[in-house]
C-alpha cells in the first residue's frame, strides 16, 4: 500500500516549489536528490541548453529484481502561469490553490504519483522489473522537452505518461498532429482621412481570410483557431502590417494537412484580392498517434485497474503531450488520468482521492509488469 500521508506532503511540497516553463530547475535539482536517496541512477540531460531553459531533463532509472519488461513512467516539471508562490489550500478533501495562481497539479500530481509508486517498491521490496522515469522540462507550449530528450539513455519500448485530466482509470490512446500557421499580411500605408483610396489595409486583409476560415471544431476529429492578433499604429493611418497566429488539430493526417492548406489558401486569397501580400510561415508541432484497444499495453493497464478496482477507459484527446513525442520515438505510450480538474486556469483543482487512486495506479502497473 501506499503512504497516503506521504504521497499529500509530497505533492503540496512539490507545488510550492516554483517551476515555470524554463525555469525548471529548482525543481529538477530537488527532485534529483530525492531520487538519488531512494537509490536510483539519475542524471539530467543537455536539453536545456537546445531549448533555451536553465534545466535539462531528469532521467531516473531503478534497476529491477526480476526479469520483468522495462517500463517508462514519465511526467513534466514546468507549470503553466501565473505559476509563481503557489499555496495550496484544502477544503474537504479537496485541493486548490488560494485562487491567485494556478494549483500546478498539472504536472505535479503525476510526478507525485510516479515517486510515491516508486518509494512504495523499494520500501516493501516488491518485485519489479527495470524501471526508468523521465520528468521533462518545457511541455507547456511546445513538448520542446521531450522532443530534446537523450532517448539513447532508455531501453523501455513501452510507456505511461501521468498527464491527463481525467480521473484515473482514462487510458488515452489516440492523440492529434498539431500546425501552427503564422501569417504576416503586407499592405500600403495611407492617411486614412486625407487618401485612404491609397493605401491597402492589412487589416481587411487579415478580417477577409479569418472569416472564410472553417474554425474552431471542425468535425469530430479536427479542431482549428486563430488566437493572436496583432498590428496598427493609429486609427488615422491605413495599416501596412497585421500579424495573425492560430494552428490546426487532428487526429487524422490527412484531415490536418486538408485544414492547414484550407487556411494557407484562405490567407493568400485575401492578399490577393485586396491587392498586398502575405507570408505564411507553417511549423509541424507533434505528430497523431494511436494505440490499439488490443494492445498489450492497454490490456495492462485494464488489468492493473481492474485489480485496484478503477473502471478503465480508453478515449481519444484533443491536446498534446510528450506521448506524442515518445509515441514518436519509438517508446509506445499512452497517457493515464490522474485527476487534475481545470488546469491551466485559477481555478484548478485535485481530489486527494485522485491523486492516491493515480500512485496506486503507477504501482499496480509496477506489479504487473513484474
Amino acid at each position: 500500500m501506499i503512504n497516503e500521508k506521504r504521497l499529500l506532503d509530497r505533492f503540496l511540497k512539490y507545488v510550492q516549489i516554483d517551476s515555470p516553463t524554463k525555469f525548471e530547475r529548482e525543481f529538477a535539482e530537488y527532485l534529483m536528490k530525492e531520487m538519488e536517496e531512494m537509490g536510483l541512477e539519475v542524471y539530467m540531460d543537455d536539453a536545456g541548453e537546445k531549448v533555451g531553459s536553465n534545466s535539462g531533463n531528469v532521467i531516473g532509472k531503478l534497476k529491477g529484481n526480476t526479469n520483468g519488461e522495462t517500463i517508462l513512467f514519465s511526467a513534466h516539471m514546468d507549470t503553466v502561469s501565473p505559476g509563481k508562490g503557489i499555496k495550496p489550500v484544502i477544503k474537504d478533501g479537496v485541493i486548490y490553490s488560494d485562487g491567485t495562481t494556478v494549483l500546478g497539479g498539472d504536472d505535479k500530481a503525476g510526478i507525485a504519483a510516479i515517486l510515491e509508486a516508486v518509494e512504495t517498491v523499494i520500501e516493501q521490496d516488491i518485485p519489479h522489473g527495470d524501471i526508468e522515469i523521465v520528468f521533462s522540462i518545457y511541455e507547456e507550449g511546445g513538448l520542446f522537452g521531450a522532443k530534446n530528450l537523450d532517448y539513447s539513455k532508455l531501453k523501455a519500448k513501452r510507456g505511461f505518461v501521468f498527464d491527463s485530466s481525467g480521473k484515473p482509470g482514462q487510458i488515452i490512446i489516440q492523440g492529434p498532429a498539431q500546425n501552427k500557421i503564422s501569417a504576416k499580411f503586407i499592405g500600403k500605408e495611407a492617411h486614412a482621412g486625407v487618401a485612404p483610396e491609397k493605401g491597402i489595409s492589412a487589416i481587411q486583409m487579415a478580417a477577409a481570410a479569418i472569416s472564410n476560415m472553417k474554425l474552431l471544431r471542425i468535425d469530430d476529429e479536427t479542431t482549428a483557431n486563430i488566437g493572436i492578433i496583432s498590428g496598427g499604429q493609429a486609427t488615422n493611418i491605413v495599416t501596412k502590417e497585421v500579424n495573425i497566429e492560430g494552428e490546426a488539430r487532428s487526429l487524422s493526417n490527412e484531415k490536418l494537412k486538408e485544414q492547414t492548406e484550407h487556411m494557407v489558401k484562405c490567407c493568400e486569397d485575401a492578399a490577393n484580392k485586396f491587392g498586398g501580400s502575405v507570408e505564411i510561415d507553417l511549423e509541424n508541432s507533434y505528430g497523431a498517434f494511436k494505440i490499439d484497444e488490443d494492445s498489450v499495453i492497454v490490456q495492462k493497464v485494464k488489468e492493473a485497474c481492474a485489480n485496484i478496482g478503477l473502471e478503465p477507459r480508453t478515449s481519444a484527446s484533443g491536446g498534446g503531450s510528450d506521448t506524442n513525442i515518445l509515441n514518436a520515438n519509438g517508446i509506445e505510450a499512452v497517457n493515464l488520468g490522474i485527476g487534475e480538474r481545470q488546469p491551466h486556469t485559477l481555478e484548478e483543482h485535485l481530489h486527494i482521492k485522485d491523486l492516491e487512486n493515480a500512485a496506486r495506479l503507477a504501482l499496480e502497473l509496477i506489479k504487473v509488469h513484474a
